[in-house]
This record gives structure tokens, C-alpha cells and sequence, in this order.
């Protein structure tokens, strides 16, 4: 992460080309630390053994694993400072109150017990935390979790996809207030148990029978005229809605939408809605959606990987954004496809998996992509790892994120670094003190100018 005021620090501690000497000496400073605590790898000795004397018990946090030696481990445990020594155990505790996801094996270290024994604990939080962390427990574990006194352990338990619930047990968590609404999306529905389900008046229940897999045209039907936009999209998305019907929900929401409801903005745009069954639809029956009017069902087919070339040309070339890159994140697509989209729009998605990383692109296509106008398109051009130094100096006057990337760029010579150190944005100067090319001359002098 980038120290917003000593950026040049926090930089200098990722640099893969830092020396151990260089790295020992930043570990005395906040903003180094900072640095030091995202650095990947393995850390030094030295440089561990820095950070516990300037660090303390803040430091000693993330000095576990594979991040440090085994010498280093064992010297943390046998520290004589006591807060050093159960940094990272009192750190886990206060995840395990606060109920946030951690790993069993963290469980296992900090609490020094098995599973099992953890699973039948005293303390409800960490039978709860065992039951969040802990997905291929065994079965006779996994009823007594289930069945827990504690709400708390009993909705962990039932709220995560895998162990699932057994069918012997979906009655008795369907009248469980703790879990009901948990299960209520995915567990069969009968006719009772739909009837029952809608007669709790619950909210979250009923969005989550809305987006029941199981859910009949009947019940689709049941729910038709319900208020609330995301029972009505969830329904719209679900596999046994006439076309007709799905027309009419949506375009109500959408008008609700139009007219200012947040509700019908958040159920539209963002939530977790679509029509995830079509995945799993038959090839015939998913050519269906080919004409569906409604984007997400196309988004949805294009995500397959069994398509015919007639409907692939077809997607790629869809009116809606999102579903020509969709489809252009298919292995085989063609070259031209993924430039053509990275060209007009650059890379829109913000999380993995990267267009611009698609196997089929050939990264020197992107060295044209300097002249584009949209700064977006121009950032791609930055990929290509041997763009001319000159390439490299214009657009590192141009906006943050591209004078950020050229700093990263392992093109970028001495000089232009020295420029780009200087800059205004933090995230561009802690770009530049990061790059392996960085001299160990310019290396000493940010230390000498932090008087570090």
C-alpha cells in the first residue's frame, strides 16, 4: 500500500532490487513499515528481526508462515516481549469475536486443538468460526453444528454452500428463524413449503425464495405482484417464467428504476441476481436466449464455452458492453475481437480475469494504442514491455495513472525515474521507488533525505 506521505519509503520497502541493508534501515521508519508489511516473498532475518525492534507487537502480526524463516518463527515465539509473542494469536481471537472469515488451519495454530475439539468448544464465536472456516468437516460434526443451541453456530453452519444440509434436516432449518432465510434459496420447494416460507412475511426470506432453483411456474406466479423490485428481478431471472412474465417484471422495476427507487437501482445493478441456471441449461435450450431482450441473459450465455461459431459472431457483436466482453473472454476468441474491444472501451473490468491478459492477444498490437485518445486505452499500451524510451517520457506527462504506470514499467531508465520520484501523486512516487531499476545510489539518497 502507498504511504500517502512518505511514499518514496513505502515504495523503496517493495523494490524488489532493495538490498538487505537498504530494507533493515526502512524498517525504522512508519512509512517503511508500511511498505514492508505488503512486500512479497519471504523476508530476511535481518529484516524481520528490524521490524520486531521498531515494529513491536504491530510488526510481529504478519511475521508468520512462509513470510519468515523457521528461525524467525521460533525466535518470535520465544520473544520476551509477551505482546510480541501472541501478536498474531490475539489478533485471530479478536477475528473469531468480531465473526470474520479465517482459515482453519489459523484456528488449529492459535487455539493449538483439532478441528474436532474446536467444533465443540465452549465459546459459541469460535464453534461459529470452526463452522465458517471448516467446509469438508465430517458429517457427525457437521449435524452437531447444525443443531447447535447457539443461533449464531447453527446459521454458520447451514449459511455456506458446502457441507450443504441434509435432506433429513431441511424441515427443521426451514422453521429455524436463525437460518431459514440462509437455505430458503436453495433447498427444494413444495407446495407447504412455499406456502409456509411466504407466510413469515420476511423480507430476506422471500428474496431468497424468489431465487430458489426450485421455485414453479406456480409459485413465479404467486409472486408476480410482491413490491419489493428484488423479489421481482429474482423471479424475472428464474428458469420456469414465461417470457411475457419476465417482460413485465422488468420493465416494472426498470420503471421504478427510471423514477428514482434505489430499490430498483440496487436490484437491477447490484445485486448478485442473474440467471445462473442457463450455465448448466442444455446447448439447444441456451440458444434460446440468443434474442432475449434482457442483457443478463446473454452475459450469462456467452459465459459458456461450447457455443457455435454463428452465435459467437453473433455476441461479439452485441449491442450491450458486457456481453461482447464476455464473450471475448472465451479461450478461443479471436485476436481482433479482444483488440477491438480494449481499443474502443480499454479494460473495463476492475478485478481478474483481464482482458488485456487474454492468451490470444498479442501484447506488441498494443503498442499502437499510445496515440488512442481515451487515457484508458493509452494505460494498455503500457503491457508491452519494451515500448521506446521516448514512448514512455510523453506519456508520463499525461494523467496519474499513466505517469503511475510508466513508473512501473521496466523501460523506464534512470533519469525518467529520478522525474517521476519527484512527482506530485503518491501513488506515482511510490511507483517509481519501487522499480528494480531505481540506482542504489537514488536508493541511499531517499533514505539519507527521510533521515533514516
Amino acid at each position: 500500500m502507498v504511504h500517502l506521505e512518505q511514499p518514496h519509503l513505502s515504495g523503496l520497502s517493495r523494490n524488489p532490487a532493495a538490498p538487505v541493508q537498504v530494507l533493515v534501515r526502512l524498517a525504522a521508519h512508519p512509512a517503511g513499515r508500511h511498505g514492508l508489511a505488503t512486500r512479497p516473498g519471504r523476508l530476511p532475518d535481518a529484516v524481520a528481526e528490524a521490524l520486531l525492534t521498531h515494529g513491536g507487537s504491530r510488526a510481529a502480526v504478519s511475521l508468520h508462515g512462509p513470510r519468515v524463516s523457521a528461525a524467525m518463527r521460533r525466535r518470535i515465539a520465544e520473544h520476551p516481549d509477551p505482546a510480541i509473542r501472541t501478536a498474531r494469536a490475539d489478533l485471530l481471537r479478536e477475528w473469531v469475536e468480531l465473526g470474520l472469515p479465517m482459515d482453519i488451519d489459523d484456528l488449529v495454530e492459535v487455539y493449538g486443538r483439532p478441528p474436532e475439539r474446536l467444533a465443540a468448544a465452549p465459546d459459541p464465536k469460535l464453534r461459529a468460526a470452526v463452522a465458517r472456516a471448516w467446509s469438508d468437516r465430517p458429517v457427525p460434526v457437521h449435524l452437531a453444528l447444525l443443531t447447535d443451541p447457539d443461533p449464531g453456530v447453527r446459521a454458520a453452519a447451514a449459511g455456506a454452500q458446502q457441507p450443504g444440509v441434509p435432506a433429513e434436516y431441511h424441515e427443521r432449518c426451514l422453521a429455524d428463524p436463525a437460518v431459514r432465510a440462509l437455505v430458503a434459496g436453495r433447498l427444494p420447494l413444495t407446495p407447504d413449503r412455499f406456502a409456509e416460507l411466504l407466510a413469515t412475511g420476511d423480507r430476506t426470506v422471500l428474496r431468497a425464495v424468489a431465487g430458489n432453483p426450485h421455485l414453479t411456474a406456480g409459485m413465479a406466479a404467486r409472486l408476480q405482484d410482491d413490491p419489493d423490485p428484488a423479489v421481482c428481478v429474482a423471479v424475472a431471472y428464474g428458469r420456469p417464467v414465461t417470457p411475457e412474465l419476465r417482460d413485465r417484471l422488468l420493465a416494472r422495476v426498470e420503471a421504478e428504476k427510471a423514477a428514482g427507487s434505489i430499490e430498483a437501482r440496487v436490484a437491477l445493478d447490484g445485486s448478485s441476481y442473474e440467471p445462473g441456471w442457463l450455465r448448466d441449461a442444455p446447448l439447444a435450450e441456451r440458444l434460446t436466449y440468443l434474442d432475449c431482450p434482457h442483457a443478463v441473459f446473454r452475459r450469462v450465455l456467452a459465459a459458456g464455452r461450447d457455443l457455435p461459431d454463428e452465435a459467437w459472431r453473433r455476441l461479439d457483436a452485441d449491442p450491450d458492453l458486457s456481453v461482447r466482453i464476455a464473450a471475448a473472454h472465451r479461450p478461443e476468441a479471436p485476436p481482433r475481437v479482444v483488440l477491438r474491444l480494449l481499443r474502443a472501451h480499454g479494460e473495463v473490468s476492475g478485478t481478474p480475469p483481464y482482458l488485456a491478459d487474454h492468451p490470444n492477444l498479442p501484447l506488441q498490437e498494443l503498442r499502437g494504442f499510445t496515440d488512442a485518445s481515451d487515457p484508458r486505452v493509452r494505460l494498455l499500451a503500457l503491457k508491452v514491455p519494451d515500448l521506446p524510451v521516448g514512448q514512455l517520457r510523453r506519456l508520463a506527462g499525461e494523467e496519474p495513472s499513466l505517469r503511475a504506470a510508466v513508473a512501473r514499467h521496466p523501460r523506464t531508465d534512470a533519469e525518467l525515474l529520478e522525474r517521476l520520484l519527484a512527482d506530485r501523486d503518491p501513488e506515482v512516487a511510490d511507483a517509481a521507488a519501487a522499480n528494480p531499476v531505481l540506482p542504489r545510489a537514488r536508493m541511499e539518497a531517499v533514505l539519507a533525505a527521510a533521515g533514516v
